[in-house]
């Protein structure tokens, strides 16, 4: 037993206090704590802010990296693949690719204690907007980052939903987070786990399914997949073939739901050479009063372009370089403030209504709708 002498009071003056910050869509500057190996070709890197904050994203979501990479700024967006219920810190997953230049540059060169921005987080790809009792989760290769995410979340939260996971891989061998699944899977009876190999070598001990995902498969693993909220990410392929076997089964697809990012961007110098010269070209066409004149308050600098053009071509025909990772409205990147006059922005989840109310656009989806004053 415990004498009274042996317990020590702890003067509550004695502890330094913590300014702790919450995570809001931005540029944010974190630093890496741990690199993990998950496969053969896979990493999953940490990360945290030097001052405290809370990390909280809506599970599915992604963020933008900005890396200094032969010279040049590179934004790559990736999903979260940790929970935000593990709120002090985030993960990405990687996937090396054969001459892959942003996946080859992670591998190569990410270690402990290296800083780096990053933008975000944002995406509409969640399962926080999109509720239900019972999911299925439909992942192939790392394309389970997004999932993992919701799986974890669910799972901390003790959440009342009836999961089904189903992940698709090459062989046994690229099975990314093959211990945590198999981990929930057995701590709780809410999430069933079923995994498919296309090939294993011979002599190899497989109990999942082999093969290519099918409805065949689909009907054995969740006969209930009507009742279901679906969520799939992976390669192109994988997810058109998804949809497609969908479709022809006639599942409501509004309660189907995918991740995508759009073709991989061109680096930022390409990128704003060519809409300099198309925005000249399309311009050259018009008379002078059909154009909207776009000014760049902190730049000092104004451009008049053609109805139709959006800021971020504008600010490459003045030589004006704006981030941009998507071109689509999705990562965020291209976040900039209208201070006068009004653009059409038409968006795919990358800015929060908060930041439409204070006046910030996506300067890659947003068209003048007259003139206008930017602030970047």
């Amino acid at each position: 037993m415990m004498s009274t002498q042996d317990i020590t009071i702890l003067n509550p003056s004695s502890f330094e206090p913590v300014t702790t910050r919450t995570w809001s869509n931005g540029r944010h500057a974190v630093r890496c704590v741990k690199v993990i190996q998950e496969t053969w070709d896979v990493k999953t890197f940490n990360f945290m802010a030097e001052q405290p904050a809370i990390f909280f994203f809506k599970p599915g979501q992604f963020v933008t990296l900005e890396l200094p990479i032969e010279q040049e700024t590179i934004f790559r967006s990736y999903t979260i693949s940790s929970s935000p219920s593990v709120p002090y810190s985030f993960s990405i997953t990687v996937k090396r690719v054969p001459g892959g230049l942003v996946s080859n540059w992670l591998h190569d060169n990410i270690q402990e204690g290296m800083e780096l921005a990053v933008h975000g987080p944002v995406g509409q790809f969640n399962c926080i907007d999109f509720p239900s009792r019972k999911v299925l989760f439909l992942s192939g290769g790392v394309g389970i980052t997004p999932m993992m995410s919701m799986a974890r979340w669910y799972f901390d939260t003790s959440a009342d939903v009836d999961m089904e996971f189903v992940h698709s891989a090459r062989t046994p061998e690229d099975i990314v987070f093959k211990r945590d699944l198999e981990n929930m899977a057995a701590r709780i009876p809410s999430f069933k786990l079923s995994l498919v190999c296309e090939r294993y070598t011979s002599g190899q001990h497989w109990s999942g399914y082999r093969g290519f995902f099918s409805y065949a498969m689909l009907e054995m693993i969740a006969p209930d997949y009507r009742e279901r909220e679906i969520f799939c990410c992976g390669p192109t392929p994988y997810m058109n073939a998804v949809k497609k076997m969908l479709q022809e089964a006639g599942f409501p697809m509004h309660r189907y739901h995918e991740e995508s990012f759009g073709a991989t961007p061109a680096p930022a110098k390409e990128q704003a050479k060519q809409e300099a010269e198309e925005a000249e070209t399309l311009a050259d066409a018009l008379e002078t009063a059909d154009l909207n004149l776009v000014s760049f308050a902190s730049h000092g600098k104004s451009v008049q372009i053609a109805p139709g053009e959006t800021i971020h071509a504008a600010a490459a025909k003045t030589g004006i370089t704006i981030p941009k990772a998507c071109g689509m409205g999705i990562c965020g990147t291209c976040k900039v403030k209208c201070l006068e006059g009004e653009v059409e922005m038409n968006h795919n989840g990358g800015i929060t209504d908060e930041d439409v109310e204070e006046g910030y656009i996506l300067s890659c989806c947003s068209v003048p709708q007259g003139n206008v004053v930017i602030e970047i």
